[in-house]
């Protein structure tokens, strides 16, 4: 399997991550799954956040950690899933929530830990990696893996 950097950004601070969001959405085909890979705290559901406002939806619900799955409906984008993979660690969790028809879905999806749902994932997929650095900003990249 290849990995191919579709874009980076440095010293990413809060206030430039709709812009950011607007850059990502435009290197994005549709549909796609994205697995955003940070440490805790690093700031996925926030880019999460930046990423539904900049595909029109006013309504963000936070990071849907005990739901696991929140739905949206966008004008621009259609239908995007944002999932929090927290707390799924058996893969009998997988099949008891019903992942893998989700993942059949015609939709985006912006997945947190993915790597808990790994046996699941599509061979291609995008990758947000976010690192945070010591002035409290961000590195972001956006990979796809082929």
């Amino acid at each position: 399997m290849e990995t191919k950097i579709i874009g980076s950004w440095s010293n990413v601070h809060l206030d430039a991550l709709p812009k950011i969001a607007e850059k990502i959405w435009a290197l994005l085909p549709q549909p796609c799954l994205i697995g955003l890979e940070a440490q805790m705290g690093s700031g996925k559901t926030t880019l999460v956040g930046a990423l539904l406002k900049a595909a029109a939806i006013d309504q963000f619900e936070g990071s849907p950690t005990f739901a696991i799955v929140q739905p949206y409906q966008s004008m621009t984008k259609g239908k995007i899933f944002h999932l929090d993979c927290y707390r799924i660690s058996e893969p009998t969790d997988i099949q008891n929530i019903g992942l893998e028809e989700l993942l059949d879905e015609n939709a985006y999806f912006f997945i947190e830990w993915p790597q808990n749902i790994a046996s699941i994932l599509p061979k291609a997929h995008f990758w947000l990696y976010i690192r945070s650095n010591s002035d409290q900003s961000r590195e972001i990249t956006l990979c796809h893996d082929n």
